[in-house]
């Protein structure tokens, strides 16, 4: 958790996630949940991010993804370690993780980056990702719901 708190405030982290105490108080509420899977990234043995999956059809409170086909996936991601930013690593983890949630059954992996992010959203365009619509937020901001799709589930679309 202290190495996850350091992260949140870097600036790379800091300008797309939201405040410090806030995440911290989810991912640790994340950890005993039935909806969300958290995991730290390793590169070489190394933490350098955070990435999770989160099943918004389980998720007791207002989530705007329970619209999604049944199955579906959302992920949330960052790289921490700021050397690491701009080397293509998110591209390669985000393709792996995805990969991961299809070969265990998800028809559909969903995110929702702030349409301004335009780094990550071209990372997860090179990932396969589409726009799917851009949405309010419930703390007013706006988001891009992006969607891709497990090729071998023909029902997903």
């Amino acid at each position: 958790m202290p190495l996850l708190a350091r992260w949140l405030v870097m600036p790379h982290v800091a300008a797309w996630w939201g405040e410090k105490e806030t995440e911290m108080t989810e991912i640790a509420e994340a950890i005993d949940s039935i909806w969300v899977e958290p995991f730290i990234i390793e590169l070489d043995g190394k933490p350098i991010g955070f990435i999770q999956s989160y099943d918004p059809h389980l998720d007791e409170g207002e989530n705007p993804f329970q619209d999604q086909p049944t199955g579906t996936l959302g992920i949330d991601q960052f790289i921490g370690e700021p050397a690491l930013i701009g080397k293509g690593h998110g591209t390669r983890l985000i393709a792996q993780f995805v990969e991961m949630l299809f070969e265990e059954g998800a028809p559909r992996v969903i995110l929702d980056p702030d349409p301004a992010n335009r780094v990550a959203v071209r990372v997860y365009e090179k990932v396969g990702f589409r726009p799917v619509r851009r949405f309010k937020t419930e703390k007013g901001g706006e988001a891009l719901l992006m969607a891709i799709h497990n090729p071998d589930k023909a029902d997903a679309e």
